[in-house]
């Protein structure tokens, strides 16, 4: 791996136009990890709004209580909200959930009975997103408020997500609505203020009016509503805002997201650490192999689930995952890249929703894409990354670094100052994580089962991991994993020189 103490002058990852949407300024942005905390402050920034709430997600229970005391007597989000628009009626509360996944909520009497009554109040308005192809969800995770500050990252407000850093066994609080306890659950997203606020508001009244047809109001736009007990993370730097969304209704495909991913694997120098929830895009994987496949490659680091959430998902998300990290161990370097599960003290597996990657202690990137197909090209997506290399961002790797330790650490089990110093003595992720892992609470490696035949014909042939609107209906001899690989390898060849450094 590359010297990282060598004097190195480094070109912007993000590229406005290229693999973002815009770069705006935050005055302030944090990362929060597990829901817990994100819940408990999401309260907060809820009831300090002035004029809006905008909630745009994959899913939303207003059965859940964001602050649950393990005795089932935790106020309902879904009251929450009727209590916020009695106390502040010129308030609007927006609520805009995936359509086809909320088809399940009108089996639950207790969430339409609530949806009926948020619709008999004039200050909120709940909505169903339709407005994309056939096959593709909204997968978006944005609050808004006011239009100047915001949250984004991979935290659904939904059952079965709340969970401390902790991960403790047998949390009372970790019960769903239908009082079943679920598994320990890990996650992160960032809170923003300024103009990437405005600039996610905006995003945000984008896609409302797309499934509404209806824009927004115009707010004031006055106010700052940054928590004054909440320190930040960032203060002054460039956020860039990057985009997935298929192809609709007249409006061209964006691929942001991957392209991101593609330049932050060409640039990496020491490593990329990665917390996500899927591991199964080709061409994200044949990158990977391709920089393995060079004289001194940078180690690449995943955090993930033990198995998909779900029957479905196991099939189809599962076994593509096994395959891709096999073929990436073909590589001359192909030990550079270990894939680890974290556990519990009790060795129970902990499930990593997080979408997170880190590139060298120079890049923080915070979203809901996954690294699977339907993240590059299918499901409506949004990242955040803060680039050490953009000029207003000088300065800010030891912060970088010092949140990547304090993720490590969580699920090792130790404090970040053995992690520092462990990974300062060795240079590399993964000695530092080989030497500190034992019983416990703990990273694993993940074990490669071999996928049975029909797990393994679904991943071959991508049926349930599209690369695209169009690629759930072509033949399969024009789709597959195999042509995913090809093309990311295909990139990397042309793409050689963006990995150097700027002149």
């Amino acid at each position: 791996m590359s010297d990282p103490d060598r004097p190195q002058t480094l070109a912007p990852i993000v590229v406005e136009g290229r693999n973002c949407w815009r770069v705006e300024r935050a005055n302030k942005a944090r990362m929060i990890v597990d829901a817990a905390d994100y819940y408990a402050l999401l309260e907060r920034l809820m009831a300090g709004a002035k004029e809006r709430i905008l909630l745009i997600g994959w899913d939303f229970d207003p059965r859940i209580a964001l602050i649950p005391d393990g005795q089932d007597k935790g106020q309902s989000l879904g009251h929450y909200l009727l209590r916020l628009a009695k106390d502040q009626p010129k308030r609007d509360i927006d609520i805009l959930r995936w359509n086809f996944g909320g088809l399940k909520h009108f089996f639950v009497p207790s969430i339409v009975i609530m949806i009926l009554r948020w619709k008999m109040t004039r200050s909120i308005s709940f909505r169903l997103d339709s407005a994309h192809p056939v096959g593709c969800s909204h997968h978006q995770k944005v609050a808004v408020f006011d239009d100047h500050l915001a949250v984004c990252g991979g935290i659904d407000v939904s059952s079965a997500r709340w969970d401390t850093r902790d991960h403790v066994d047998d949390e009372p609080r970790r019960t769903g609505p239908d009082g079943k306890r679920y598994m320990p659950w890990h996650d992160s997203t960032m809170i923003l203020s300024g103009p990437v606020g405005a600039a996610l508001a905006e995003l945000g009244n984008e896609r409302w009016q797309r499934a509404t047809n209806k824009p927004l109001r115009d707010l004031s736009g006055t106010g700052e509503n940054w928590p004054d007990d909440l320190e930040a993370d960032f203060n002054d730097v460039d956020v860039a805002i990057s985009r997935t969304s298929a192809e609709y209704d007249g409006r061209e495909a964006v691929r942001e997201n991957e392209q991101l991913y593609l330049d932050m694997i060409a640039a990496a120098q020491r490593f990329i650490y990665f917390e996500n929830q899927y591991f199964t895009s080709g061409a994200i994987a044949a990158a990977i192999a391709a920089r393995l496949d060079e004289d001194d490659p940078p180690e690449f680091v995943m955090v993930m689930p033990k198995t998909a959430d779900g029957w479905l998902e196991q099939m189809a998300m599962d076994a593509a995952r096994v395959q891709l990290v096999r073929s990436i161990a073909k590589s001359r370097h192909g030990d550079r890249l270990k894939v680890y599960v974290p556990h519990t003290k009790g060795g129970d597996p902990i499930y990593v929703h997080a979408k997170t990657a880190i590139v060298d202690d120079r890049l923080l990137r915070i979203g809901s894409s996954n690294l699977n197909n339907r993240s590059m090209g299918l499901d409506s997506e949004c990242d955040v990354t803060i680039d050490a290399a953009l000029a207003a961002n000088k300065g800010i790797e030891p912060v970088v670094a010092r949140l990547r330790e304090s993720l490590i650490a969580e699920h090792l089990g130790v404090s970040s100052a053995d992690v520092a110093a462990s990974f300062g003595r060795t240079g590399s992720l993964i000695a530092t994580i080989e030497s500190m892992h034992g019983e416990g609470r703990s990273l694993e490696l993940l074990d490669l089962v071999a996928p049975g035949p029909l797990d393994e014909f679904i991943a071959d042939n991508e049926l349930l991991d599209p690369t695209s609107p169009d690629a759930m209906f072509e033949s399969f001899a024009d789709r597959g994993l195999k042509k995913s690989w090809h093309r990311g390898r295909g990139w990397m060849k042309r793409h050689r020189p963006f990995r150097r450094k700027a002149s």
